[in-house]
C-alpha cells in the first residue's frame, strides 16, 4: 500500500496494520535497549518486515516511531513506551516530571480546567489529567494533535482540537468552564527541522503581549517563555521561574499573579537523587516584588582556594548575586558567573572545584602546569575567553600520561578580574573528595 502524507501514515499507526506492526517490533527487540544499543536491532528489522507484506512507508514510520520511543524514556519513564511522537515533538515535550510540576501549580492555585495551548503531543495535557483537571488541548498541526489525541485517550476529562490559538476566543473558553491557561508558544519559523528560533517575544505564536493579556479574562496563566528573554521584557507583577534538570537549563515560565506566587524571578533545581527527584528554590532577593528588575551585581573579589559553577537556572534568572550573600562567596570577575570563596559547602545550586594552580592562559603554560599534575583526563569550560574548546582539548592530549591514574582536571579558560587566566581545578564531589566528571 502507498500512504499519501504523513496522517495516514500516523492514522495507520493507531490501528490497523500499525498497531500490529509495532507490537511485532517489540517483539523482536530484546528488553533494556538504550538509544545506542537500539539503532543496530532496528536497522536488521526493515527487510524482516518487509517480507511479511508491510508497506516500506508504513516500516519506516514504525520503526522510527519505536526509536523515539526508547529516547522518550529519558523524559518519560515507561510511559513513553505507548506515546507517540515526532522528532521534532519528543525534543519539545516537558519532560514528564515537570509537567507534574506545572499541573500541581495549578491544582494548587484552585483550577479545574485548563485549556492547553499550543499542547503539541500533549505531555502537559498528560499531566493536567492525571491531577485530576479537565483539558482543553489546542494544537494548530493536525498530525501532531491526533498523536496528542492518541496519547490522551485514556483520559476522558481530555479533549484535543485543531485551532489556532491566536484566533481563540477566550470569552467562550471561560463560558465553557476553563479556569486556566497553560500557554506554550511557537518559538520558531516553521515547524520541521531546519527552523530558525524567533527571539522577538512579539514575533511569537501568540505573541507574549497576547498570551499575558488572557489573564484579563482567565486569571490562571502560565506561559512558557524563551529561558535567554531579556528581563525587562516580563510583566513586572507575575512570577518568572527558570528550571533545570540535573544541570541542563529545560523552562522558563511566567506565571500570572492568579497563580498564587509572589511576583519576582526564581531558580527551580531538579536533582535525580537515590531517594527520587529532589526539587529546591532559589528567590533572586534582588527582584522580589519585580519580575522585570535589572539583575544584582555581585562583589567580585581575588581567586579563593574554591570556585564554583552555579547551576544555569540561578544564572538566567538572575540569582548570581543572591546565591554570593547567602554563602559569602563573590565573582572571579564582573561579568563571569563564576563565584569563589576559601570555602564554600556543598549546595545543589553550584558544581564545586578545588583551585589546583593559575597559569597564563597559553597552551604552552598549560600544558607544563598540568604535567605536574599527572591526570589521566582534562575537561575544559571557558566563559569570557575567545577560544576553541575542542581545539584546546586537542592540543592538551600530548600533556596526558596513558598511564597515568591522576583522574581529572578541570581547566577554566576564563578571566581573573581583568586577565585571562587558565585555572586548572579538581572537580569536588558533595562529600568534598575529587571525583570525575
Amino acid at each position: 500500500m502507498v500512504y499519501s502524507d504523513a496522517s495516514q501514515v500516523f492514522g495507520e499507526l493507531i490501528s490497523g496494520d500499525g498497531k500490529k506492526l509495532l507490537s511485532e517490533i517489540t517483539g523482536f527487540l530484546p528488553e533494556g535497549l538504550t538509544v545506542r544499543t537500539a539503532q543496530p536491532h532496528l536497522n536488521t528489522l526493515n527487510a524482516k518486515l518487509r517480507s511479511r507484506g508491510y508497506a516500506p512507508d508504513l516500516i519506516a514510520a514504525a520503526l522510527t516511531l519505536t526509536s523515539l520511543r526508547i529516547q522518550g524514556k529519558a523524559k518519560f519513564g515507561e510511559a513513553a513506551a505507548d506515546m507517540f511522537f515526532t522528532r521534532d515533538g519528543l525534543e519539545q515535550a516537558t519532560r514528564g516530571v515537570i509537567a507534574e510540576r506545572h499541573a500541581a501549580a495549578f491544582v494548587q492555585a484552585g483550577a479545574h480546567a485548563v485549556a492547553d495551548l499550543g499542547c503539541g503531543i500533549g505531555s502537559d495535557s498528560r499531566a493536567f489529567a492525571q491531577a485530576g483537571l479537565g483539558v482543553e488541548a489546542v494544537e494548530l498541526d493536525a498530525t501532531t494533535a491526533a498523536m496528542a489525541t492518541a496519547n490522551l485517550s485514556s483520559y476522558p476529562t481530555a479533549r484535543v482540537r485543531v485551532a489556532d490559538v491566536t484566533a481563540l476566543d477566550i470569552d467562550t473558553l471561560r463560558t465553557d468552564g476553563v479556569d486556566a491557561l497553560f500557554v506554550d508558544p511557537s518559538r520558531r519559523t516553521g515547524a520541521a527541522r531546519g527552523s530558525q528560533r524567533i527571539y522577538d517575544p512579539e514575533q511569537w505564536s501568540p505573541p507574549l503581549s497576547q498570551a499575558i493579556s488572557w489573564a484579563k479574562t482567565i486569571g490562571r496563566v502560565a506561559i512558557k517563555v524563551a529561558p535567554g528573554i531579556e528581563h525587562a521584557t516580563l510583566p513586572p507583577t507575575w512570577h518568572a521561574q527558570w528550571t533545570s534538570v540535573d544541570g541542563e537549563l529545560v523552562e522558563a515560565l511566567l506565571y500570572s499573579p492568579a497563580m498564587g506566587l509572589p511576583a519576582g524571578r526564581s531558580a527551580c533545581v531538579m536533582r535525580s537523587a537515590a531517594s527520587g527527584t529532589v526539587f529546591s528554590t532559589l528567590i533572586d532577593e534582588g527582584a522580589r516584588g519585580n519580575c522585570a528588575a535589572r539583575v544584582a551585581q555581585a562583589p567580585v573579589g581575588v581567586l579563593g582556594s574554591m570556585l564554583t559553577e552555579p547551576d544555569p537556572a540561578v544564572i538566567r534568572s538572575g540569582g548570581i548575586a543572591t546565591l554570593a550573600e547567602q554563602f559569602g562567596a563573590h565573582l572571579i570577575s564582573g561579568s563571569i558567573a563564576y563565584l569563589t570563596a576559601d570555602s564554600l559547602p556543598a549546595a545543589e545550586w553550584w558544581t564545586r572545584f578545588e583551585v589546583c594552580s593559575v597559569v597564563p592562559l597559553r597552551m604552552k603554560a598549560i600544558k607544563k602546569a598540568l604535567r605536574e599534575f599527572d591526570p589521566s583526563s582534562v575537561e575544559i569550560k571557558k566563559r569570557g575567553a575567545s577560544i576553541d574548546t575542542g581545539a584546546m582539548q586537542r592540543a592538551l592530549a600530548s600533556a596526558l600520561s596513558s598511564d597515568s591514574d591522576g583522574g581529572e582536571m578541570t581547566v577554566f579558560a576564563t578571566r581573573l578580574g581583568d586577565t585571562h587566566r587558565a585555572i586548572l581545578t579538581r572537580r569536588l564531589d558533595h562529600a568534598g573528595n575529587r571525583t570525575s566528571h
